[in-house]
């Protein structure tokens, strides 16, 4: 409601506090104070989308496919329906709108259901209305609180949605049960002049579903078998996996027929995306005093695993796989690097992917697996990601590179076995052993061979890319070594010369 915005605050004057107050303001204008909510929507909508402004800030991905589907609705005034697999902003977008919302609105003092001074539609207020006049006390409701959402469960009644008969009440005002100012209402006449919205919509029973759109189409409603006329001012938001309408149940058609518009999100459509908004929501910001830094490359893998587990035939793609995988994903590696950091002294840690590993129970635990899957077990379907990942960030950097030489001290007998806790210097000069390999580590971003923490942890990371190709061996007990050792050229009578090891 942009024509009473936060009222005469301005001018060192304060808001209105009765409804002779606010009919008092200079250039007012009843219908336009008195707007739908939608219309009000529509308004600043438009106003962002002048301006330029970013709508639903924090969501990625959806710049050209869902938010302009969703502009599209709003200026239609439509209720809409957001449906897509888990992990795919749904309430996040939903719980966005209210920013659309004014700063704040009037209501009556009091009301159970947001009454707007101006058009009361509930018996008690027009009867206090009537009473007062102009000495009606209001109040000023901000627009968080118009934002009501509600997880759709089958134990959810008509009593929680729509509302009830309260005994009480009408034992207290000796009223007559079908007395409308008996009734207590549920979470849809709260969210009057607001927007109401509904997580899981096909989890809902079906009687609810039915009181849902009787309202959306004819503002009518029955308590008790009693009917009452009560045209709310609200706008009706829904989520839904596309296959619980199977799964665990389904939205009636009629209720299907009044919303508006239906609009499929998605998982991102690149790595670029996924990488921006599992920075965005990830916690890598850490207070405990040691610094831990993730190389892009790694964060770009992590992110490809989802990716990789997307595709997986294996995996069940009626589920999904969140973008909450990557999150949680990068949060263990922080921590892992966090924790080495703790263990060994090091102040500042790099993140290896060693790390990646110590954050499988972040990948089982977000996989929904196929018959085929189920098999192998989830901790080896994950393991198998991880390495398809790895050999992909790995084909992206070094795809005209020859490792050869690097391949061929493996195969002339060196053996390389990572500890887990061993220093940064340590394992450097472990990797700089092996020949020509830290000279390859600035095609993953390190400006600096001599930089000990980033060259040793990307100079790992080739040699897992290279074992992800097949080029080496590796395994816990052995760490890295010859797929294929060289063979000795008994022509020449040349031995295989004796087995370098670095442990």
């Amino acid at each position: 409601m942009t024509a009473l915005p936060s009222m005469h605050s301005a001018g060192g004057r304060a808001r209105p506090a009765t409804l002779g107050e606010l009919r008092r303001i200079p250039d007012f204008d009843a219908r336009s104070a008195s707007r739908s909510v939608k219309d009000e929507i529509r308004a600043n909508l438009l106003r962002v989308i002048e301006r330029s402004e970013p709508l639903f800030p924090g969501v990625h991905g959806y710049e050209d496919t869902v938010i302009p589907q969703i502009v599209n609705a709003l200026l239609s005034r439509h209720n809409f329906i957001l449906l897509g697999l888990r992990g795919q902003a749904k309430s996040r977008i939903l719980r966005g709108l209210a920013s659309l919302l004014d700063a704040e609105v009037p209501v009556v003092a009091g009301c159970e259901i947001n009454d707007d001074p101006l058009r009361p539609i509930c018996r008690a207020c027009r009867d206090r209305i009537a009473a007062d006049g102009d000495n009606t006390p209001i109040a000023w409701m901000p627009r968080d609180l118009r934002y009501v959402e509600k997880l759709a469960t089958p134990d959810v009644t008509m009593a929680d949605i729509i509302g009830d008969v309260d005994p009480i009440r009408a034992a207290r005002g000796g009223r007559d049960l079908s007395d409308e100012l008996t009734i207590h209402y549920g979470l849809l006449p709260r969210a009057n002049r607001g927007i109401f919205a509904i997580n899981e919509l096909p989890d809902l029973a079906g009687k609810i579903q039915v009181g849902l759109f009787n309202i959306m189409q004819e503002g009518d409603i029955q308590i008790k078998g009693y009917p009452l006329r009560l045209p709310l001012d609200v706008l009706l938001v829904f989520s839904a996996n596309p296959e619980d309408y199977t799964a665990r149940g389904k939205i009636i058609t009629p209720l299907k027929d009044r919303i508006g518009a239906e609009i499929r999100t998605h998982y991102p459509s690149t790595v670029e995306e996924g990488i921006s908004i599992t920075k965005q929501e990830a916690w890598t910001g850490r207070d405990s005093g040691y610094c831990v830094e993730v190389p892009g490359y790694l964060r770009e893998l992590v992110e490809e695993i989802a990716f990789q587990a997307r595709d997986d035939k294996r995996v069940d793609k009626r589920s999904g796989v969140s973008q909450r995988l990557p999150i949680s994903v990068l949060e263990s590696v922080v921590s892992n690097a966090e924790q080495r950091a703790a263990r060994t002294g090091e102040k500042i840690s790099v993140a290896r992917v060693a790390d990646i590993y110590s954050a499988l129970p972040s990948v089982t635990g977000k996989l929904e697996l196929e018959y085929e899957g189920e098999l192998k077990g989830a901790d080896t379907i994950a393991r198998e990601l991880i390495r398809t990942a790895v050999g992909r960030v790995f084909s992206k950097r070094f795809a005209d590179v020859n490792f050869q030489s690097v391949v061929q001290w493996f195969e002339l007998g060196g053996e390389l076995k990572l500890a887990e806790l061993a220093s940064t210097s340590e394992r450097y000069k472990q990797l700089a052993n092996i020949k020509d390999l830290v000279d390859h580590v600035g095609r993953l971003g390190v400006t600096d061979k001599k930089d000990q923490a980033h060259a040793s942890a990307a100079a790992e990371m080739i040699l897992e890319g290279l074992w992800a190709h097949r080029r080496i061996g590796r395994s816990e007990e052995r760490g890295f070594f010859a797929e294929k050792p060289k063979q000795p050229d008994l022509r020449e009578g040349v031995n295989r010369p004796p087995r370098r090891s670095y442990n």
